[in-house]
């Protein structure tokens, strides 16, 4: 399966990135790519995209990373919904059980009185 991601270039904190498109089981890092469809500068902010090459490979089925697909967006390029990076942690609430059910407040008066603890027998 074919995946349109980053490819970190540059020297060390200095990055800058290729958009290429490369299969999925393959590492971005390793150099190999079907195509380089744009690039991006982090530092400057300055993005080249391919529009039509990247409408071309998502047509043929490619799936973009969720910074790409954010970046094409942002570019409006494709039209949709923003995919969030982080996942929201899970509502630790769910996994604890409800409160238990509090009884209506009754009276002092209406509540019957404890029996005293009676002395043990010998």
């Amino acid at each position: 399966m074919l995946t349109i991601r980053l490819h970190r270039t540059g020297r060390r904190n200095h990055p800058s990135f290729k958009i290429v498109v490369t299969d999925k089981t393959k590492s971005s890092t390793a150099g190999r790519f079907v195509e380089e469809v744009g690039f991006y500068n982090p530092a400057t902010k300055e993005k080249v995209l391919k529009p039509e090459r990247l409408k071309y490979w998502i047509g043929v089925g490619a799936q973009p990373s969720p910074t790409i697909w954010n970046m094409l967006l942002q570019e409006k390029i494709v039209e949709g919904k923003k995919i969030l990076k982080h996942k929201k942690p899970k509502a630790k609430e769910a996994k604890q059980e409800p409160a238990p059910v509090q009884p209506e407040s009754v009276p002092a008066a209406e509540v019957p009185a404890e029996k005293p603890a009676e002395p043990a027998a010998s």
